[in-house]
């Protein structure tokens, strides 16, 4: 058993390409519509290069231009007639942690407690979910995967864990990886009497003096955990490891308090959003909004305090009762025009594809066209400090591209190809195997 078992794993060696084989590979992509979304170059209008070329190598963009030289061997890919695109990014998501949301087996998104900032999501992450391939069909290349994440930003623990950066393709999650942590996740608390009561599915009110309570021991509890924090920093700096006990979660607020990394902060009504910039302006924390369905109430604060927004889904219902109904569309045209910097994400496993039509539906109320793509795309890398990585299509970064027959804003529009890390990777997916199942049906 034993010989035949290593004779197997001899054969399979010998049929599986060595490892960075195909990362070696050069792609040229020629003749699209090449929408960079950088800075003009030299003889260029505008970031589109009508008719130009993409030149990828070991998994970066190393040539964009309307003149560009094609390397002796390079595989060339005629896209004559399409539009290049970067990759989309959906910068707060579930991917990967969860698969179906009503079987709480298949659902890996916090754990217990409400205190975890040592938990990395990309621990949990799933590379074999189905919603994966599904989302990458739509042009997703690229995903912060954020634990702890209730629905559009707020609920689950008050320390989620970190959110993780990861590419929507690979075998395993080392594969998948592009940062471990991009920020620890921090689902603010509210003050909100008014609950739904599911096991009566009726509204449930509550003493303000409670709720109040409640919120206010949370937040003395986290003022506790990050003065925690620094002291163990400080511990750390002047004295060997051996004189006192590791403390994990410690060391995991210790790039936050020392505003190294951002804490992505899911709250959505005006008074929490307030209460959050205030305690994070106190405690020096580099805050990013997740959420902020009511941003534009305070885009004059977020500005002043130059805080970034990651929005919730435009295709909503409004935040209350009295909200306007387009409200959730015109959000984030308000906030850009206030200049506060924006992105757009799913907050989702299985919406995530949606994506593209999340921004495209707030250009109808305001934003400006290239604004929404970059929302998608260049935006959320800069946000969450990986804009020299990835987000436009400009040499040096990372080959995450989509082609695609069509403005990605629209519905009707196809992605042809996608590649990541300079790879063509497939667009199959379940939603289309079961749709040519079912066409097929006689």
């Amino acid at each position: 058993m034993k010989r035949a078992t290593l004779v197997a794993a001899l054969l399979l060696a010998a049929l599986v390409p060595a490892s960075g084989t195909a990362a070696e590979k050069v792609y040229a992509l020629r003749g699209a519509r090449i929408h960079t979304l950088a800075p003009p170059m030299a003889g260029q209008v505008g970031s589109v290069i009508e008719r130009g070329t993409v030149v990828v190598r070991e998994g970066r963009i190393v040539a964009v231009g309307a003149e560009v030289a094609i390397p002796e061997g390079a595989e060339v890919i005629d896209v004559s007639g399409l539009e290049i695109y970067p990759g989309l990014f959906d910068s707060y998501s579930r991917l990967g942690l969860t698969e179906v949301g009503a079987v709480s087996a298949t659902v890996d998104t916090s754990e217990a407690g409400d205190f975890n900032p040592h938990l990395l999501a990309a621990a949990a992450i799933h590379p074999a979910s189905e919603h994966i391939p599904v989302a990458r069909a739509n042009g997703i290349t690229h995903a912060v995967s954020a634990p702890g994440a209730g629905g559009f930003g707020g609920g689950g623990p008050l320390l989620g864990g970190q959110a993780s950066l990861i590419h929507l393709d690979g075998w395993t999650i080392e594969e998948m990886l592009v940062r471990p942590s991009v920020g620890l996740v921090v689902n603010w608390p509210t003050l909100r009497t008014r609950t739904f009561d599911t096991s009566t599915f009726s509204f449930r009110e509550r003493p303000f003096t409670e709720v109040k309570k409640e919120y206010d021991e949370k937040i003395g509890e986290l003022e506790e955990w990050l003065e925690a924090a620094r002291h163990y920093a400080q511990a750390a700096e002047k004295g060997s490891a051996e004189k006192f006990e590791r403390r994990q979660k410690l060391e995991a607020l210790g790039p936050v308090v020392r505003g190294a990394s951002a804490v992505l902060v899911a709250a959505n009504s005006e008074r929490d959003i307030r209460n959050a910039v205030e305690f994070c302006s106190k405690q020096g924390l580099k805050m990013i909004l997740a959420g902020g369905a009511e941003a534009w109430k305070v885009k004059e604060l977020l500005k002043e305090k130059d805080i970034p927004v990651i929005l919730r889904p435009t295709q909503s219902l409004p935040q209350e009762e009295d909200d306007p109904y387009d409200k959730a569309y015109s959000n984030p045209g308000e906030l850009r025009a206030a200049g506060v910097r924006i992105a757009f994400a799913t907050f989702d496993s299985s919406d995530s594809r949606t994506l593209p039509y999340e921004a495209g539906n707030a250009v109808a109320f305001g934003l400006p066209h290239e604004e929404a793509l970059k929302a998608i795309t260049l935006y959320p890398a800069q946000i969450l400090g990986v804009g020299d990585l990835l987000g436009s299509i400009e040499v040096g970064k990372l080959a995450n591209l989509i082609v695609t027959d069509g403005d990605p804003l629209e519905i009707t529009t196809e992605v042809r190809q996608v590649f990541i890390k300079g790879q063509p990777v497939s667009t199959d997916n379940r939603h289309r195997q079961l749709y040519e199942k079912y066409r097929a049906r006689p």
